[in-house]
Protein backbone atom coordinates (compact mmCIF):
# COMPACT_ATOMS: atom_id res chain seq x y z
CA UNK A 1 0.00 0.00 0.00
CA UNK A 2 1.70 3.53 -0.89
CA UNK A 3 2.08 5.83 1.35
CA UNK A 4 1.37 9.47 0.38
CA UNK A 5 2.40 12.86 1.87
CA UNK A 6 2.73 15.22 -0.80
CA UNK A 7 -0.42 17.45 -1.60
CA UNK A 8 -0.17 17.12 -5.72
CA UNK A 9 0.11 13.29 -4.80
CA UNK A 10 -2.71 13.46 -2.87
CA UNK A 11 -5.10 15.43 -5.36
CA UNK A 12 -3.67 12.66 -8.21
CA UNK A 13 -4.79 9.90 -5.75
CA UNK A 14 -7.92 11.68 -5.16
CA UNK A 15 -8.70 12.26 -8.81
CA UNK A 16 -7.65 8.19 -9.89
CA UNK A 17 -10.62 7.04 -6.96
CA UNK A 18 -13.12 9.30 -8.19
CA UNK A 19 -13.18 8.11 -11.80
CA UNK A 20 -12.29 4.04 -10.68
CA UNK A 21 -15.99 3.50 -11.60
CA UNK A 22 -16.23 5.64 -14.52
CA UNK A 23 -14.78 3.75 -17.23
CA UNK A 24 -16.78 3.37 -20.66
CA UNK A 25 -19.75 1.24 -19.62
CA UNK A 26 -20.71 1.78 -22.87
CA UNK A 27 -21.15 -2.24 -24.27
CA UNK A 28 -22.53 -2.25 -20.65
CA UNK A 29 -25.26 -0.16 -21.62
CA UNK A 30 -26.26 -1.13 -24.70
CA UNK A 31 -26.65 -4.54 -23.51
CA UNK A 32 -28.70 -3.73 -20.53
CA UNK A 33 -30.96 -0.95 -23.19
CA UNK A 34 -31.83 -4.38 -24.94
CA UNK A 35 -32.68 -6.50 -22.36
CA UNK A 36 -34.73 -4.03 -20.67
CA UNK A 37 -36.48 -3.44 -23.93
CA UNK A 38 -37.43 -7.12 -24.48
CA UNK A 39 -38.50 -7.84 -20.77
CA UNK A 40 -40.59 -4.62 -21.93
CA UNK A 41 -42.39 -5.81 -24.99
CA UNK A 42 -42.16 -9.91 -24.40
CA UNK A 43 -42.59 -10.26 -20.79
CA UNK A 44 -42.52 -13.75 -19.02
CA UNK A 45 -40.84 -14.75 -22.42
CA UNK A 46 -38.11 -12.43 -22.87
CA UNK A 47 -37.55 -13.20 -18.78
CA UNK A 48 -37.42 -17.11 -19.33
CA UNK A 49 -35.08 -16.73 -21.78
CA UNK A 50 -32.50 -14.63 -20.22
CA UNK A 51 -32.61 -16.65 -17.12
CA UNK A 52 -32.11 -19.97 -19.13
CA UNK A 53 -28.71 -18.16 -20.89
CA UNK A 54 -27.13 -16.54 -17.76
CA UNK A 55 -28.20 -18.89 -14.72
CA UNK A 56 -29.40 -22.27 -15.65
CA UNK A 57 -30.93 -23.65 -19.02
CA UNK A 58 -33.80 -25.48 -17.32
CA UNK A 59 -35.89 -22.91 -15.93
CA UNK A 60 -39.49 -23.16 -16.45
CA UNK A 61 -41.54 -21.29 -13.69
CA UNK A 62 -40.01 -17.88 -12.24
CA UNK A 63 -41.73 -17.92 -8.78
CA UNK A 64 -40.27 -19.71 -6.19
CA UNK A 65 -42.53 -21.50 -3.88
CA UNK A 66 -43.22 -21.16 -0.32
CA UNK A 67 -42.00 -24.66 -0.22
CA UNK A 68 -39.23 -24.40 -2.01
CA UNK A 69 -38.48 -21.38 0.29
CA UNK A 70 -38.47 -24.18 3.22
CA UNK A 71 -36.52 -27.29 1.83
CA UNK A 72 -33.77 -24.90 1.24
CA UNK A 73 -33.92 -23.08 4.62
CA UNK A 74 -33.61 -26.51 6.02
CA UNK A 75 -30.32 -27.03 4.92
CA UNK A 76 -28.75 -24.27 6.93
CA UNK A 77 -27.19 -24.02 10.40
CA UNK A 78 -29.30 -23.38 13.20
CA UNK A 79 -26.21 -21.00 14.66
CA UNK A 80 -26.19 -19.71 11.59
CA UNK A 81 -29.73 -19.30 11.80
CA UNK A 82 -29.95 -17.78 15.05
CA UNK A 83 -27.09 -15.36 14.01
CA UNK A 84 -29.71 -14.14 11.79
CA UNK A 85 -32.48 -13.88 13.81
CA UNK A 86 -30.41 -11.86 16.11
CA UNK A 87 -29.31 -9.66 13.80
CA UNK A 88 -32.95 -9.03 12.49
CA UNK A 89 -34.28 -8.46 15.70
CA UNK A 90 -31.66 -5.41 16.33
CA UNK A 91 -32.10 -3.97 12.53
CA UNK A 92 -35.63 -3.95 13.38
CA UNK A 93 -35.80 -2.17 16.51
CA UNK A 94 -33.07 0.34 15.13
CA UNK A 95 -35.57 1.16 12.05
CA UNK A 96 -38.45 1.54 14.16
CA UNK A 97 -36.78 4.60 15.53
CA UNK A 98 -36.87 6.00 11.99
CA UNK A 99 -41.00 5.97 11.71
CA UNK A 100 -42.10 9.79 10.58
CA UNK A 101 -45.53 10.71 11.10
CA UNK A 102 -48.17 12.70 9.33
CA UNK A 103 -48.91 15.92 10.76
CA UNK A 104 -50.66 18.82 10.56
CA UNK A 105 -50.95 22.38 12.18
CA UNK A 106 -54.17 25.13 12.07
CA UNK A 107 -53.16 28.88 11.74
CA UNK A 108 -56.17 31.03 12.58
CA UNK A 109 -57.96 30.71 9.14
CA UNK A 110 -55.93 27.72 7.19
CA UNK A 111 -54.57 24.16 8.19
CA UNK A 112 -51.44 23.45 6.88
CA UNK A 113 -49.51 19.71 7.06
CA UNK A 114 -47.98 16.26 5.57
CA UNK A 115 -49.27 13.74 5.11
CA UNK A 116 -46.63 10.46 5.05
CA UNK A 117 -47.61 7.27 3.95
CA UNK A 118 -46.28 3.91 2.78
CA UNK A 119 -45.41 3.06 -0.79
CA UNK A 120 -47.88 0.05 -1.96
CA UNK A 121 -45.73 -2.08 -3.49
CA UNK A 122 -41.82 -2.83 -3.95
CA UNK A 123 -38.95 -5.16 -5.82
CA UNK A 124 -36.16 -6.28 -3.42
CA UNK A 125 -32.88 -7.54 -5.63
CA UNK A 126 -30.77 -10.29 -3.52
CA UNK A 127 -27.48 -10.59 -5.26
CA UNK A 128 -27.24 -14.59 -6.28
CA UNK A 129 -24.40 -14.60 -8.28
CA UNK A 130 -20.49 -14.78 -7.13
CA UNK A 131 -21.72 -14.53 -3.58
CA UNK A 132 -25.17 -14.88 -1.64
CA UNK A 133 -26.20 -12.32 0.71
CA UNK A 134 -28.79 -13.36 3.54
CA UNK A 135 -27.90 -9.60 5.10
CA UNK A 136 -28.98 -7.83 2.33
CA UNK A 137 -32.05 -9.81 2.84
CA UNK A 138 -32.74 -8.47 6.17
CA UNK A 139 -31.53 -4.61 5.39
CA UNK A 140 -33.87 -4.35 2.20
CA UNK A 141 -36.95 -6.07 3.67
CA UNK A 142 -37.00 -5.20 6.90
CA UNK A 143 -37.38 -1.07 6.77
CA UNK A 144 -39.82 -1.79 4.29
CA UNK A 145 -42.10 -3.40 6.24
CA UNK A 146 -41.17 -1.32 9.25
CA UNK A 147 -43.08 1.78 6.78
CA UNK A 148 -45.98 -0.35 6.23
CA UNK A 149 -45.14 -1.75 2.73
CA UNK A 150 -48.05 -3.69 1.94
CA UNK A 151 -46.51 -5.67 -1.14
CA UNK A 152 -42.60 -6.76 -1.09
CA UNK A 153 -41.65 -8.86 -4.64
CA UNK A 154 -37.87 -10.22 -4.33
CA UNK A 155 -35.73 -11.32 -7.06
CA UNK A 156 -32.88 -13.64 -6.17
CA UNK A 157 -30.67 -15.42 -9.05
CA UNK A 158 -30.29 -19.14 -8.99
CA UNK A 159 -27.01 -20.07 -10.72
CA UNK A 160 -26.96 -23.54 -11.73
CA UNK A 161 -30.74 -23.45 -10.47
CA UNK A 162 -29.63 -23.71 -7.33
CA UNK A 163 -30.66 -21.68 -4.16
CA UNK A 164 -28.85 -20.41 -1.15
CA UNK A 165 -30.08 -21.94 2.12
CA UNK A 166 -29.42 -18.89 4.15
CA UNK A 167 -31.14 -16.72 1.73
CA UNK A 168 -34.15 -18.89 1.50
CA UNK A 169 -33.80 -18.67 5.44
CA UNK A 170 -33.93 -14.92 5.87
CA UNK A 171 -36.66 -14.54 3.14
CA UNK A 172 -38.76 -17.58 5.70
CA UNK A 173 -37.57 -15.42 8.40
CA UNK A 174 -39.27 -11.89 7.37
CA UNK A 175 -42.44 -14.04 5.78
CA UNK A 176 -42.19 -12.92 2.06
CA UNK A 177 -43.99 -14.73 -0.01
CA UNK A 178 -43.74 -13.41 -3.44
CA UNK A 179 -40.07 -14.59 -4.62
CA UNK A 180 -38.48 -14.89 -8.13
CA UNK A 181 -35.36 -17.00 -9.28
CA UNK A 182 -34.38 -13.98 -11.31
CA UNK A 183 -31.42 -11.75 -11.71
CA UNK A 184 -29.36 -9.17 -13.71
CA UNK A 185 -31.01 -6.23 -15.71
CA UNK A 186 -34.10 -8.75 -16.46
CA UNK A 187 -35.50 -8.55 -12.93
CA UNK A 188 -34.67 -5.49 -12.85
CA UNK A 189 -36.97 -4.98 -15.87
CA UNK A 190 -39.65 -7.07 -14.54
CA UNK A 191 -39.93 -5.31 -11.62
CA UNK A 192 -39.97 -2.17 -13.35
CA UNK A 193 -42.36 -2.86 -16.59
CA UNK A 194 -44.10 -6.03 -14.76
CA UNK A 195 -45.50 -9.21 -16.82
CA UNK A 196 -47.29 -11.70 -17.09
CA UNK A 197 -46.12 -13.10 -13.44
CA UNK A 198 -44.67 -10.19 -11.74
CA UNK A 199 -46.64 -7.19 -11.04
CA UNK A 200 -44.77 -3.49 -11.52
CA UNK A 201 -43.26 -2.14 -8.28
CA UNK A 202 -43.38 1.66 -7.32
CA UNK A 203 -39.41 1.09 -5.96
CA UNK A 204 -36.33 -1.40 -6.88
CA UNK A 205 -33.96 -1.37 -3.82
CA UNK A 206 -30.83 -3.70 -3.53
CA UNK A 207 -27.29 -3.89 -4.57
CA UNK A 208 -26.72 -5.65 -7.80
CA UNK A 209 -23.28 -5.85 -10.24
CA UNK A 210 -22.84 -3.37 -13.33
CA UNK A 211 -25.19 -4.67 -15.42
CA UNK A 212 -28.12 -4.36 -12.48
CA UNK A 213 -26.90 -0.89 -11.14
CA UNK A 214 -27.17 0.19 -15.18
CA UNK A 215 -30.57 -1.43 -15.36
CA UNK A 216 -31.66 0.64 -12.09
CA UNK A 217 -30.21 3.93 -13.47
CA UNK A 218 -32.57 3.38 -16.66
CA UNK A 219 -35.54 2.56 -15.32
CA UNK A 220 -35.47 5.39 -12.65
CA UNK A 221 -38.10 8.15 -13.34
CA UNK A 222 -40.63 4.99 -14.29
CA UNK A 223 -40.33 3.49 -11.19
CA UNK A 224 -38.14 5.19 -7.80
CA UNK A 225 -34.71 3.49 -6.47
CA UNK A 226 -32.57 3.33 -3.66
CA UNK A 227 -29.05 4.51 -5.20
CA UNK A 228 -26.64 3.28 -7.89
CA UNK A 229 -24.15 1.27 -5.53
CA UNK A 230 -20.85 1.45 -6.48
CA UNK A 231 -16.98 0.04 -5.27
CA UNK A 232 -16.68 -0.42 -1.74
CA UNK A 233 -15.59 2.23 -0.01
CA UNK A 234 -13.70 2.70 3.92
CA UNK A 235 -11.77 5.27 5.19
CA UNK A 236 -10.11 5.08 8.70
CA UNK A 237 -9.16 8.51 10.11
CA UNK A 238 -6.36 7.32 13.23
CA UNK A 239 -3.69 8.58 15.34
CA UNK A 240 -0.61 7.14 17.27
CA UNK A 241 -3.09 5.47 19.41
CA UNK A 242 -4.71 3.24 17.43
CA UNK A 243 -3.80 -0.34 17.51
CA UNK A 244 -2.23 -1.21 13.85
CA UNK A 245 -3.51 -4.89 13.69
CA UNK A 246 -7.21 -3.31 14.32
CA UNK A 247 -6.55 -0.72 11.07
CA UNK A 248 -5.28 -3.15 9.08
CA UNK A 249 -7.84 -5.96 9.33
CA UNK A 250 -10.43 -3.07 8.60
CA UNK A 251 -8.84 -2.40 5.55
CA UNK A 252 -9.01 -5.59 4.01
CA UNK A 253 -12.63 -5.96 5.15
CA UNK A 254 -13.46 -3.69 2.23
CA UNK A 255 -10.70 -4.55 0.00
CA UNK A 256 -11.40 -8.10 -0.36
CA UNK A 257 -14.73 -7.49 -1.71
CA UNK A 258 -13.55 -6.72 -5.61
CA UNK A 259 -10.56 -5.29 -7.00
CA UNK A 260 -12.16 -1.53 -7.73
CA UNK A 261 -12.79 -1.25 -3.73
CA UNK A 262 -11.33 1.54 -1.96
CA UNK A 263 -9.35 1.38 1.64
CA UNK A 264 -7.45 4.45 2.87
CA UNK A 265 -6.05 5.35 6.14
CA UNK A 266 -5.19 8.79 6.76
CA UNK A 267 -2.94 9.47 10.17
CA UNK A 268 -0.74 12.30 11.76
CA UNK A 269 1.37 9.18 12.62
CA UNK A 270 4.07 8.37 10.29
CA UNK A 271 4.88 5.37 12.88
CA UNK A 272 1.41 4.11 12.72
CA UNK A 273 1.88 4.37 8.97
CA UNK A 274 4.84 1.97 9.29
CA UNK A 275 3.51 -0.29 11.32
CA UNK A 276 0.03 -0.79 9.01
CA UNK A 277 2.19 -0.92 6.00
CA UNK A 278 4.06 -4.03 7.93
CA UNK A 279 1.21 -5.18 9.13
CA UNK A 280 -0.42 -5.18 5.52
CA UNK A 281 1.44 -8.08 4.17
CA UNK A 282 1.27 -10.79 7.44
CA UNK A 283 -2.77 -10.17 7.08
CA UNK A 284 -2.83 -10.33 3.09
CA UNK A 285 -0.96 -13.33 2.95
CA UNK A 286 -3.72 -15.30 5.14
CA UNK A 287 -6.56 -14.43 3.45
CA UNK A 288 -8.94 -16.54 0.75
CA UNK A 289 -9.43 -13.41 -1.20
CA UNK A 290 -5.55 -12.25 -1.48
CA UNK A 291 -5.87 -11.84 -5.31
CA UNK A 292 -8.80 -9.79 -4.82
CA UNK A 293 -8.04 -7.70 -2.17
CA UNK A 294 -4.26 -7.51 -3.47
CA UNK A 295 -4.79 -5.71 -6.65
CA UNK A 296 -7.76 -3.41 -4.83
CA UNK A 297 -5.15 -2.42 -1.93
CA UNK A 298 -2.56 -2.15 -5.38
CA UNK A 299 -4.85 0.31 -7.29
CA UNK A 300 -7.36 2.15 -5.22
CA UNK A 301 -5.37 1.71 -1.22
CA UNK A 302 -3.05 4.53 0.28
CA UNK A 303 -1.83 5.66 3.05
CA UNK A 304 -2.03 9.54 3.49
CA UNK A 305 0.07 11.04 6.11
CA UNK A 306 -1.82 14.23 7.11
CA UNK A 307 -0.29 17.19 9.10
CA UNK A 308 -2.96 17.19 12.27
CA UNK A 309 -6.16 15.11 12.22
CA UNK A 310 -8.17 18.77 11.28
CA UNK A 311 -6.27 17.87 7.97
CA UNK A 312 -7.17 14.48 7.95
CA UNK A 313 -10.82 15.25 8.21
CA UNK A 314 -10.74 17.97 5.76
CA UNK A 315 -9.31 14.93 3.27
CA UNK A 316 -11.90 12.53 4.64
CA UNK A 317 -15.35 15.15 3.78
CA UNK A 318 -13.60 15.24 0.41
CA UNK A 319 -13.51 11.48 -0.24
CA UNK A 320 -17.02 11.25 1.28
CA UNK A 321 -16.59 7.61 2.34
CA UNK A 322 -19.41 4.91 2.42
CA UNK A 323 -17.58 3.36 5.81
CA UNK A 324 -16.04 5.85 8.08
CA UNK A 325 -13.89 5.13 10.88
CA UNK A 326 -12.56 7.32 13.75
CA UNK A 327 -9.69 5.32 16.03
CA UNK A 328 -8.23 8.58 17.43
CA UNK A 329 -7.43 9.13 21.21
CA UNK A 330 -10.86 10.47 21.42
CA UNK A 331 -12.90 9.94 18.47
CA UNK A 332 -15.94 11.86 20.08
CA UNK A 333 -14.31 14.52 19.69
CA UNK A 334 -13.74 14.33 16.21
CA UNK A 335 -17.13 13.56 15.28
CA UNK A 336 -18.21 16.83 15.09
CA UNK A 337 -16.34 17.53 12.36
CA UNK A 338 -17.42 15.32 10.05
CA UNK A 339 -19.71 16.43 7.33
CA UNK A 340 -19.96 13.28 4.76
CA UNK A 341 -19.78 9.65 5.75
CA UNK A 342 -22.51 7.42 4.92
CA UNK A 343 -21.75 5.33 8.46
CA UNK A 344 -19.48 6.55 11.52
CA UNK A 345 -17.63 3.88 12.94
CA UNK A 346 -16.80 5.26 16.47
CA UNK A 347 -13.29 3.79 18.71
CA UNK A 348 -11.22 0.80 18.26
CA UNK A 349 -14.53 -1.97 19.09
CA UNK A 350 -16.91 -0.58 16.31
CA UNK A 351 -15.69 -2.33 13.04
CA UNK A 352 -16.99 -1.67 9.49
CA UNK A 353 -17.88 -5.44 10.11
CA UNK A 354 -20.74 -5.09 12.95
CA UNK A 355 -22.92 -2.36 10.35
CA UNK A 356 -22.56 -4.47 7.82
CA UNK A 357 -24.64 -7.54 9.67
CA UNK A 358 -25.49 -7.27 13.16
CA UNK A 359 -25.26 -3.87 14.86
CA UNK A 360 -28.39 -2.08 14.03
CA UNK A 361 -27.93 0.70 11.12
CA UNK A 362 -28.49 -0.42 7.67
CA UNK A 363 -25.56 -1.66 5.43
CA UNK A 364 -27.24 -0.20 2.46
CA UNK A 365 -25.11 2.75 2.36
CA UNK A 366 -23.99 6.07 -0.24
CA UNK A 367 -20.53 5.17 -2.53
CA UNK A 368 -18.06 6.91 -4.90
CA UNK A 369 -18.77 10.73 -2.88
CA UNK A 370 -22.22 10.66 -3.11
CA UNK A 371 -22.32 10.77 0.44
CA UNK A 372 -22.27 14.62 0.16
CA UNK A 373 -25.70 14.26 -0.67
CA UNK A 374 -27.27 10.78 -0.35
CA UNK A 375 -28.39 8.90 2.93
CA UNK A 376 -27.85 5.45 4.09
CA UNK A 377 -31.63 3.35 3.29
CA UNK A 378 -34.23 3.87 6.11
CA UNK A 379 -37.72 3.49 6.64
CA UNK A 380 -37.91 6.86 5.24
CA UNK A 381 -36.93 5.29 1.74
CA UNK A 382 -40.30 3.38 1.76
CA UNK A 383 -42.83 6.53 2.29
CA UNK A 384 -43.96 9.07 0.31
CA UNK A 385 -45.28 12.61 1.16
CA UNK A 386 -48.33 14.70 0.49
CA UNK A 387 -48.43 18.10 1.49
CA UNK A 388 -51.96 19.33 3.33
CA UNK A 389 -53.92 22.74 2.92
CA UNK A 390 -57.14 23.68 3.61
CA UNK A 391 -58.06 27.67 4.30
CA UNK A 392 -61.17 28.85 5.38
CA UNK A 393 -63.26 31.66 3.49
CA UNK A 394 -61.33 34.50 5.94
CA UNK A 395 -58.17 32.68 5.58
CA UNK A 396 -58.63 33.09 1.71
CA UNK A 397 -59.29 36.64 1.71
CA UNK A 398 -56.10 37.46 3.49
CA UNK A 399 -53.70 35.55 1.27
CA UNK A 400 -55.64 36.10 -2.27
CA UNK A 401 -53.90 39.24 -3.16
CA UNK A 402 -50.60 38.15 -2.53
CA UNK A 403 -51.09 34.77 -4.94
CA UNK A 404 -52.78 37.20 -7.89
CA UNK A 405 -50.12 39.82 -7.66
CA UNK A 406 -47.76 37.10 -8.10
CA UNK A 407 -49.18 35.19 -11.15
CA UNK A 408 -49.79 38.42 -12.58
CA UNK A 409 -45.96 39.23 -12.90
CA UNK A 410 -45.27 35.66 -13.88
CA UNK A 411 -47.38 35.99 -16.90
CA UNK A 412 -50.09 32.80 -15.60
CA UNK A 413 -53.66 34.40 -16.21
CA UNK A 414 -55.33 31.46 -15.80
CA UNK A 415 -53.73 30.95 -11.79
CA UNK A 416 -54.93 34.58 -11.14
CA UNK A 417 -58.35 33.98 -12.15
CA UNK A 418 -58.56 31.31 -9.60
CA UNK A 419 -58.16 33.73 -7.23
CA UNK A 420 -60.45 36.53 -9.43
CA UNK A 421 -63.48 34.31 -9.86
CA UNK A 422 -63.52 33.45 -6.06
CA UNK A 423 -63.18 36.84 -4.87
CA UNK A 424 -66.29 37.98 -7.22
CA UNK A 425 -68.12 34.72 -5.73
CA UNK A 426 -67.32 36.28 -2.28
CA UNK A 427 -68.38 39.36 -2.85
CA UNK A 428 -71.90 37.85 -3.61
CA UNK A 429 -71.91 35.79 -0.82
CA UNK A 430 -72.13 32.56 -2.40
CA UNK A 431 -68.81 31.19 -1.12
CA UNK A 432 -69.46 27.76 0.83
CA UNK A 433 -67.74 28.00 4.59
CA UNK A 434 -64.33 25.23 5.01
CA UNK A 435 -64.66 23.89 8.51
CA UNK A 436 -60.81 23.23 9.31
CA UNK A 437 -61.64 23.11 12.86
CA UNK A 438 -63.12 19.47 14.69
Amino acid sequence: MRIIKKNNEISGFLKKLWLRNAEDNYSVGHTVREILADVKDNGDRAVLKYTRKFDFGKAKKLRISDAEISRFSDKTDPQVVKALEISSRRIRKFHERQIERSWSFIERDAMLGQIIKPLRRIGVYVPGGKAAYPSTVLMNVIPAQVAGVKEIALCVPAPDGQLNPYVMAAIRMLDVREVYRIGGAQAVGAMAYGTESIRKVDKIVGPGNIFVATAKKMVFGLVDIDMIAGPSEILIIADDSANASFVTADLLSQAEHDELASSILITNSRDLADRVSRELKIQLSNLKRKKIAEESINNYGAIIIARNIKDAVRFSNQIAPEHLEIMTEKPINVLPMIENAGAIFLGPWTPESLGDYSAGPNHTLPTGGTARFFSPLGVYDFSKRSSLLGFTKKGFEKISKVVEKIADIEGLEAHGNTIRIRSSVRNKGKAKKLNIHN
